[in-house]
């Protein structure tokens, strides 16, 4: 019974983490979005921002699941970079805006998500 308890806790933990993160996500673009109105940026940079974006949210839940766990904090760092790249990839199935992103692309997108959240876990 403790082991089912131990488990439903860490899995408590991945999804709180996995939700700031989101959040993380939601305020650096508000924040991108307002200084493109504000600033008229270009496509070269607002491309940069959206992959800093990715870059900080996975660091940062990487971070918090790494503070939780004693043990490989790297692979917990890894596996949220992992399922934070499984929703992102999955919402943009569902918006259907996958349709223009090649497969390159998107195995970046995955590399970065997965290094970041490994970082995160690994300074933790």
């Amino acid at each position: 019974m403790d082991k089912v308890l131990h488990r439903n806790s860490k899995a408590l933990v991945i999804l709180k983490d996995l939700v700031i993160s989101y959040i993380a996500t939601g305020i650096l673009l508000l924040l991108l979005s307002f200084l493109m109105l504000k600033l008229d940026l270009s496509n070269g940079i607002l491309s940069g921002g959206i992959i800093l974006t990715y870059i900080l949210s996975c660091f940062v839940g990487g971070f918090l699941l790494g503070k939780h766990v004693e043990q490989k904090r790297f692979l917990w760092g890894l596996l949220m970079g992992g399922l934070y790249f499984i929703i992102l990839l999955f919402v943009s199935i569902l918006g259907n805006t996958l349709a223009g992103i090649e497969a390159g692309r998107t195995m970046t997108v995955l590399m970065i998500c997965l290094f970041s959240g490994m970082l995160g876990g690994m300074i933790s």
